[in-house]
């Protein structure tokens, strides 16, 4: 188990204790996190789990690839540097203790 932080955009924050492999889109809407939706259900089909990864912990994600930098192009809330898709991004023990903050709207 991988234990990650969201940020609600309530400024709520929830750890979420997420199984080695699964996405954290799948952990956050598990695990009852506000702000996920993951319409497409991790397929990168919908940009509905846009996230912001904490930027001092950025490099230590896979780099995005074309399929997640062409969603990022329609997410609803702001695009920024550290933008990526929950659904992407896959729970290792190297990512325990990253904190993830959710924007206003997914929508």
């Amino acid at each position: 188990m991988v234990d990650i932080v969201f940020v609600e955009p309530s400024g709520n924050r929830v750890a979420v204790n997420i199984n080695e492999g699964w996405s954290l889109m799948q952990g956050a809407t598990t695990g009852g996190v506000d702000g996920i939706l993951g319409e497409c259900g991790g397929s990168c089909a919908c940009a509905t789990c846009h996230c912001y990864v904490d930027e001092d912990r950025l490099g230590e994600l896979p780099a995005a690839g074309e399929s997640e930098l062409d969603m990022l192009d329609n997410v609803a809330a702001e695009r920024r540097p550290n933008s990526r898709l929950a659904c992407q991004i896959k729970a290792t023990a190297a990512l325990a203790g990253l904190v993830v903050t959710l924007p206003d709207t997914q929508e």
